[in-house]
């Protein structure tokens, strides 16, 4: 009888005993589940520093095609300039024949009435006519050519703008989405550790 009491007593004590150890105080658990944050913010931190490493690399890449495109974009406002300069100058050259031509039908016009149609001014004054009829219209399919390149250059310069601000958007969104995430895990860390101080003290 007196066995079997003291083994009862035995038994209920190591229940009791194992009861205790494992339901531990709030404190304990706190301490537990700080340290347990402290882990995940460290491997949070540890992730997001990778996600910025690649991100850095994609940084590096937005910039060189950044630098690209600017370059791009102005080689085709130097082209545009040149087309304008090209345009200007045959428009100068057209109006200047179109202004001879007109010169040479009057003295035409003068040298038949005075001279006769198939005298050797009348004659020389229709030479005159069609060569500078031949000029105007080469100018002017000059014109056609440079009106053609100014706007392909124009889109292309167009489209390396929208380029440009392509790879601005992506710059900024690398730059600053992994960065948000860095400094908050920082501080997650940063207030986890604080709680585990706090509810060391407290024991």
């Amino acid at each position: 009888m007196v066995r079997r009491g003291v083994l009862a007593m035995a038994f209920a004590g190591f229940l009791a005993a194992g009861a205790y150890a494992q339901d531990p105080t709030p404190q304990q658990q706190d301490t537990q589940n700080d340290k347990k944050d402290i882990r995940q913010d460290k491997k949070d931190l540890a992730k997001d520093g990778a996600d910025r490493n690649a991100d850095q690399r994609d940084i590096n890449k937005d910039k060189r095609d950044l630098s690209k495109d600017r370059a791009d974009r102005n080689a085709d406002q130097r082209d545009i300039n040149h087309d304008k300069r090209d345009l200007s100058k045959d428009r100068t050259d057209r109006n200047a024949d179109q202004r001879d031509i007109n010169k040479d039908k009057r003295d035409l016009t003068r040298d038949d009435a005075k001279y006769g149609a198939n005298s050797s001014e009348a004659k020389a004054d229709r030479k005159d006519l069609r060569a500078d009829r031949a000029d105007r219209n080469k100018d002017q399919r000059d014109i056609n050519h440079d009106k053609t390149d100014l706007a392909k250059d124009r889109a292309d310069r167009n489209a390396d703008q929208r380029d440009i601000n392509h790879d601005k958007k992506d710059l900024a969104k690398d730059r600053n989405k992994d960065q948000k995430d860095i400094n908050k895990d920082k501080r997650d860390l940063h207030k986890d550790r604080k709680d585990l101080r706090k509810d060391r003290r407290g024991r």
